[in-house]
């Protein structure tokens, strides 16, 4: 019983292989896409709904072996439209013949086009209004643990076109990426965003760049003399201690570049102070993100 199983299962293999094998040999017909890829399209150039199909479908005769490359690879056509775009507004259109050619020319020398559908293409055109406007960044940006924000986000483009009708265009001056949030970053990070366009117009690029500069940061201990203000004339302010420790965030790659020059520690007085003064931090470098004092308060006599 077990020998006439096998017996079996064997003649079912070398049946399916020689069915399979007169398939990939045999010619026949099967439909297949083509998918177009438009160019040449000024941007002011807008296009009456439904638009330009982006896929064709054709009827092709070959052997099956070929057909079925189409179906795992589908064709791909590219339609030049500045030969069919003339004046501010018109129709597009590419005849039958035309279609039919360009298809031909992308199939294998052994395959013979039946039939496309549509057989042609056509859609009506018109000029648009266009306005440079600025894309602004929408998301928020959290550097990881010991990380500090160095630049960005930086978008690939500052200003794009948009296009529409005038009423719609004069009331918009700047346009948003997608909302985001980008958590953990560490060293550079670069991402592709997407454009939100108003309603009722489109814009000449769909997406930007974005590039976001972290790095581990630091700090750096510089001790700085304190400056008073304030003093009234003919008296002198004595201060305990008179220099105080800046404790300054820096990248690491900037360590260097920061020096005491670049911070100074102020006291402002008074009438009305006792004892004490609070101690203020500047500082001009901008690789510093942030500087505080120790002490933070210093002991003062007024001496007239």
């Amino acid at each position: 019983m077990k020998r006439d199983v096998w017996t079996f299962l064997l003649f079912l293999v070398l049946a399916t292989a020689l069915w399979y094998g007169h398939a990939m040999q045999s010619v026949r017909n099967t439909r297949v896409p083509v998918l177009i890829q438009y160019t040449g399209k000024p941007g002011a150039i807008g296009l009456q709904s439904p638009g330009l199909p982006d896929t064709v479908m054709i009827e092709v005769r070959d052997a099956g072996a070929r057909l079925n490359t189409y179906h795992r690879d589908p064709l791909r056509l590219t339609i030049d439209l500045r030969s069919y775009i003339h004046g501010e507004k018109g129709t597009i259109h590419v005849p039958s013949d035309a279609l039919r050619r360009s298809i031909s020319d992308i199939l294998q020398g052994t395959s013979r086009l039946i039939e496309t559908r549509p057989e042609e293409i056509s859609c009506d055109y018109f000029t648009e209004q266009e306005k440079s406007v600025m894309v602004i960044f929408d998301g928020e940006v959290n550097p990881a643990r010991e990380y500090q924000l160095v630049s960005g986000p930086t978008l690939s483009r500052k200003r794009i076109k948009i296009y529409g009708e005038d009423k719609t265009l004069n009331s918009i001056d700047t346009i948003y990426t997608e909302p985001v949030v980008l958590d953990n970053l560490m060293d550079t990070t670069d991402t592709r965003l997407a454009i939100i366009t108003p309603h009722n117009t489109r814009a000449e690029i769909d997406s930007v760049d974005a590039r976001i500069v972290t790095e581990r940061f630091t700090e750096k201990k510089i001790i700085v003399p304190i400056h008073v203000r304030g003093v009234p004339e003919g008296c002198h302010i004595r201060l305990f201690p008179k220099e105080v420790e800046v404790n300054a965030r820096v990248g690491i790659s900037h360590f260097q570049q920061v020096q005491a020059s670049d911070i100074k520690a102020t006291c402002t007085y008074s009438p009305g102070y006792t004892d004490k003064l609070d101690v203020d931090i500047y500082y001009t470098n901008p690789y510093i993100t942030t500087a505080w004092a120790y002490p933070s308060t210093v002991e003062f006599i007024l001496e007239q």
